[in-house]
């Protein structure tokens, strides 16, 4: 992921000008991270190393989401929408 990329899509999640490290920030980026490693492992299908990176960023992302689902319900269903999520 780009240092652009990043910036685009913290743009496009923040809840404020200087917001950069919200749930939603934080797991609209690790979905990117998880999607971009998806990639790289559809490629390099023995790089187990690189899997169990992707099981830490998943689970990293599933509790995230619990939070944000325990505590903003209707935060939680946008964000599970707009980000295409199955949650």
């Amino acid at each position: 992921m780009t240092a652009e990329q990043k910036q685009s899509t913290i743009k496009t999640y923040q809840k404020s000008e200087n917001d950069t490290g919200s749930s939603e920030v934080q797991i609209a980026l690790l979905t990117q991270r998880i999607s971009d490693l998806t990639e790289h492992l559809k490629i390099h299908k023995k790089d187990f190393h690189s899997r169990r990176g992707l099981l830490a960023l998943s689970n990293r992302r599933r509790k995230l989401l619990e939070y944000l689902k325990r505590t903003h319900l209707e935060q939680y269903k946008n964000l599970v929408e707009q980000l295409g999520l199955r949650h």
